[in-house]
């Protein structure tokens, strides 16, 4: 092994706005103090509860993927399991998430966008593990 993963950075315009959307999406602590960053209005962080961290980076003239676009490529998207793809599909859509695919769920998959439009999937537990 040559490196250890620190964190997942995302670029965003809001950076303190996009870590509580995460927050209430899959848990954690925002702006946690850890001596690896320094918070400010341009950075901020997501401790989850599995251990790993999100960053969230501000970008001023931030423009998002326009998925499933290629001119425009998502370029990373993260996958979350959930038990419940109609429930989950709510309470994501109320933190304000947009839905990108409403193709049927016989995949076991719905992709998203977060409020600053970087692509996420929910796929449910039993289902495929790959949302491409």
């Amino acid at each position: 092994m040559i490196a250890e993963l620190q964190c997942v950075v995302l670029d965003c315009p809001e950076p303190l706005k996009l870590a509580a959307f995460y927050g209430e999406l899959i848990g954690g602590e925002v702006n946690r103090p850890d001596r690896r960053w320094s918070l400010d209005e341009h950075w901020a962080t997501l401790h989850t509860p599995s251990g790993a961290v999100l960053a969230f980076q501000q970008v001023i003239d931030h423009q998002p993927p326009q998925w499933p676009d290629p001119a425009q490529p998502q370029q990373a998207h993260l996958d979350f399991a959930v038990a419940d793809l109609d429930r989950a599909q709510e309470q994501v859509l109320a933190l304000g998430a947009t839905l990108l695919d409403a193709t049927p769920d016989a995949r076991g998959w719905r992709v998203y966008a977060d409020p600053a439009g970087h692509p996420f999937c929910l796929i449910r537990e039993e289902g495929p593990a790959d949302c491409r």
